[in-house]
């Protein structure tokens, strides 16, 4: 069976079993539309996803995803800002009242801010995307502390997800909200292995396990 054979005898199940189960739900979210509270920035990675690791049904997350879960401080320059546009549309058209940075362990993304990869035309567009996040690989290599590569990964990741955080603020009508209390962020970080998940601190500064 083919990947797209898989898929599709996937939907079937999907449709005979799930849908079936939740067929009121879902026609009702056809109909009254969404109203989710919480949107998810998350990485492209199909190893994470944050309706599975949540549990969360349909319609409770609104999920923006891109490669390493990052957020652009907000800017005017360019034209095309699939980020940005989700952001605003979850904040400003939604009204979600949280907004969750969601971090993982072994982020390709990362990895490869760390390696210093980007020097070809074929990963052009990844190097200039993850340029986002250059101070948290600096701030990774210049700790004495830091081993190992994982090591230095890992910080990369938690550091990574802080400067998303400090990018969401950028945004006035994100900061608004914030203000008026009517919006919180939130950093955390899933690790693929072990399952663990870790949440940065109301002071900002600590992730602490879940």
């Amino acid at each position: 069976m083919t990947a797209i054979e898989q898929l599709i005898a996937g939907y079937r199940r999907f449709r005979s079993g799930y849908y079936e189960e939740n067929r009121e739900r879902l026609v009702d979210l056809a109909r009254l539309g969404q109203s989710p509270k919480v949107a998810v920035v998350a990485c492209c990675d199909s190893r994470v996803d944050p309706a599975v690791i949540t549990d969360s049904p349909p319609g409770e997350l609104f999920v923006i995803r891109n490669v390493a879960n990052l957020v652009p401080p907000c800017e005017g320059e360019g034209v095309w800002h699939g980020t940005s546009a989700a952001l605003q549309f979850a904040v400003c058209g939604l009204g979600v009242e949280h907004l969750i940075v969601l971090g993982h362990a072994r982020c390709g993304g990362i990895r490869s801010l760390l390696e210093g990869q980007g020097n070809t035309h074929e990963d052009k567009f990844v190097a200039d995307w993850m340029s986002i996040a250059d101070e948290a690989r600096r701030r990774a290599l210049d700790r004495t502390d830091l081993r190992t590569f994982d090591e230095r990964a890992h910080a990369c990741e938690l550091d990574a997800i802080q400067i998303s955080l400090a990018n969401l603020e950028t945004f006035p009508w994100i900061r608004e909200r914030m203000e008026q209390n009517r919006l919180q962020l939130h950093g955390w970080h899933y690790d693929i292995m072990s399952g663990e998940l870790l949440r940065l601190d109301d002071n900002g500064r600590n992730f602490i396990a879940v």
